[in-house]
């Protein structure tokens, strides 16, 4: 190497040497300088300090922050590099002071001091603050802590500064207890972490489950006064506002003012993250308390004051309490979800719907309550020993359900304690009073007797029998390799079988019966069209029969109408011959028969008015009807008629009413009414009438 190399070389480190032996220090900005004192005009420092707070000799409270610093001579001064601490994001980093004032007997963790989060020693040890582990956390950032007076551990490594020593162990050890309950993490309740009990298991014999992340958190304190004696849980400190006030844990300081005690806390946490120091408080995960519907939960207290009971004095079996206060509860929970502490409080499940249980052996039901119980053994009065088995309808008033737990402290002692001996007695009582046909026929009869005797019973227990449900009895011992109970069901069959025959051939004459009756109906069906037909004739038969008697009635009205016309007729002519007797014995005939040949006229004329002259007489014959008093059948019938006939309907075309209308049609047949031709006819008309009204007697008439 050439002579110009060397100085070129040698001016550097030249340089740097004696920038050092000026006190010349340059500190990365990633790290910082702990300036150990070798010596001082102070002196040293007292027994029991690590830092100097008066520029004694040892380590300095003031640390080198990134740059370059002067007048820190070698010969006085050690400046020691240690890294920034860094607490990664989420995580959490704990600190330990190897400096400070002693911790006093009931305390565990040095108390919270104003020191810029242990950036500023001096403050610390000026304040009070103690040596050992911290109740203050470092939360995610960089920080620049004197190593020198504090260790911070954090999960990647440990911050324990230029002092090395057996000490070193020990904070590897916390680290890796920390870990464990991962206490670097924050404490997250809801997450899941916990199973839930399933569904089937004891404690909880519902149909449905927690899911996982129904959970809270039970929290242990490890700092501050004891709990008080006869107390096995720390109360909850302060009212509402005051217990916001330590921030649920996460503030040590306020939890301990506010008159925290350490031990397990009556309050838990729920659903959220929380930073907690678990040096002062560690975390249990626990499942939340579920109640189904269907169920009430009924809440046994191990915390609080002792309360008043509120049963009265008739109620032996224990006492009940207001909530809040120690033992059980008189107000029983809502189904739903509740976050209890599990160390506090106890919660029975009562089913408040109707439930069964199996007598029955080998058989339980999802809730599990029946699962020891089995058929009960019997001895019937005849002899015989079946097994029966049985189920029983139970429900429990939701009220009473506290009631139900003083008593037997839960449901599973309720049903082996009670219910059991009282159900297998009654059953057995019954059996030696029966036969074993009676157990067999008369089913329904035990079962109504016994749920009445039961409820009874069972009511003094606080308890609601719905329905006893007997099955089929087996038989405990067979006989000669045979079930005697088989062989009555084979009794029964056959008695069954006989009256099911009964039955059969009475169905059976009823059916020959139908069958009778429908072919006497198809018989008929048969013959139905003459059936019709001949009803039809019957039918047309009255309806001729009946226009004949119309028509008959017609013809005698015919005939009625004809006699009055005829005696009306005869009636104006006797009129009119009379008045011409009387008027030629005066000298006056031919006035008379003009005027009777004028009144004549005027009939025609009225006649003619009706245009059907048989109108005009039937008006007249009403008229007369209304105003007489003579039969409408004539005693005596005179018969009017032209000479050469024969009976008494002879000469119907020449009767008085053709006459009369011959009459009234002179003056058109060409003669002059009032003449001598008038005259010669009327006395010939005369004569005519005169031979006709001869009296004859009628036939005889029925």
């Amino acid at each position: 190497m050439s002579w110009p190399i060397v100085v070129l070389l040698s001016v550097p480190v030249a340089v740097l040497l004696g920038a050092w032996l000026l006190g010349v220090r340059y500190i990365p900005h990633d790290q910082m300088g702990v300036v150990e004192k070798l010596w001082s005009p102070q002196g040293s420092l007292r027994e029991g300090r690590i830092l100097a707070l008066q520029g004694e000799a040892g380590f300095q409270a003031e640390l080198l922050r990134g740059g370059v610093h002067l007048f820190f001579f070698p010969w006085q001064y050690r400046i020691h590099r240690q890294p920034l601490v860094v607490v990664p994001e989420s995580r959490l980093g704990y600190v330990y002071a190897r400096d400070g004032q002693p911790l006093p007997p009931t305390q565990t963790l040095g108390r919270h001091v104003a020191s810029n989060y242990f950036q500023d020693a001096a403050a610390f040890l000026k304040a009070g603050g103690q040596r050992g582990r911290q109740r203050d956390l470092l939360r995610e950032g960089v920080y620049a802590v004197n190593l020198a007076l504090f260790v911070v551990i954090t999960e990647e490594r440990v911050y324990s500064g230029p002092l090395h020593d057996a000490d070193d162990r020990r904070y590897a050890h916390w680290q890796a207890e920390l870990r464990a309950v991962d206490g670097f993490s924050p404490v997250v309740v809801g997450r899941g972490k916990v199973e839930a009990p399933p569904a089937e298991s004891e404690a909880n014999p519902a149909s449905v489950q927690l899911s996982k992340s129904d959970t809270i958190g039970v929290v242990t304190v490890h700092d501050g006064p004891p709990i008080l004696p006869g107390e096995i849980i720390a109360p909850q400190v302060g009212a509402e506002a005051a217990r916001d006030g330590h921030n649920y844990f996460q503030d040590p300081e306020a939890f301990l003012a506010l008159g925290g005690r350490r031990g397990k806390q009556l309050q838990v946490l729920t659903d959220g993250t929380f930073f907690l120091n678990r040096w002062f408080a560690s975390v249990e995960m626990q499942p939340k308390t579920l109640i189904p519907i269907g169920y009430v939960g009924v809440v046994v207290s191990y915390h609080g004051t002792a309360g008043q009971d509120l049963t009265g004095e008739g109620f032996r079996y224990g006492e009940q309490v207001e909530s809040g206060q120690r033992g059980v509860w008189k107000r029983a929970l809502a189904p739903g979800k509740y976050p209890l502490n599990p160390y506090a409080l106890r919660v029975e499940l009562v089913p408040t719907v109707n439930f069964v249980l199996r007598w029955i052996t080998g058989q339980a039901e999802a809730h599990q309550y029946d699962k020891d119980l089995k058929s009960i053994d019997l001895i019937t009065a005849d002899g015989y020993e079946p097994v029966l088995p049985l189920s029983l309808v139970l429900h429990i008033d939701y009220e009473k359900a506290p009631r139900v737990i003083q008593r037997f402290g839960d449901v599973r002692r309720l049903i082996s304690q009670t219910l059991d001996p009282i159900l297998s007695a009654y059953f057995r009582d019954v059996a030696q009073s029966s036969h074993m046909l009676d157990l067999l026929t008369q089913r329904e009869e035990i079962q109504r007797r016994a749920t009445e005797e039961l409820g009874r019973r069972f009511a003094e227990y606080d308890i609601n029998c719905i329905a006893v449900l007997i099955g089929r009895p087996e038989s405990r011992v067979l006989v000669d390799g045979h079930d005697p109970i088989e062989r009555l069901f084979d009794q029964l069959r056959v008695r069954r079988l006989a009256e099911e025959q009964k039955a059969t051939y009475q169905k059976q004459e009823e059916a020959a019966t139908r069958l009778k009756a429908l072919n006497d109906a198809q018989a008929a069906a048969e013959k139905q069209t003459q059936l019709t037909q001949t009803r039809i004739e019957v039918e047309i038969s009255g309806n001729r029969g009946e226009a004949q008697l119309a028509e008959a009635r017609r013809l005698a009205e015919r005939d009625v109408v004809k006699a009055t016309a005829e005696g009306r007729t005869r009636e104006l002519i006797g009129q009119g011959e009379g008045r011409a007797r009387e008027a030629m014995g005066r000298g006056d005939a031919a006035r008379i028969a003009q005027t009777g040949l004028a009144e004549a006229a005027v009939f025609l004329q009225k006649v003619r008015a009706y245009g059907d002259p048989r109108l005009f007489a039937l008006n007249l014959v009403a008229e007369q009807f209304s105003k007489s008093a003579q039969p409408i059948v004539p005693e005596r019938l005179f018969v009017l008629g032209g000479q050469g006939g024969e009976g008494p309907q002879a000469g119907g075309g020449s009767n008085v009413l053709t006459q009369l209308a011959a009459l009234f049609l002179a003056e058109k047949a060409g003669f002059q009414a009032g003449g001598p031709e008038a005259l010669a006819e009327l006395e010939k008309l005369a004569a005519d009438l005169g031979a006709r009204f001869k009296p004859e007697t009628p036939p005889a008439t029925e």
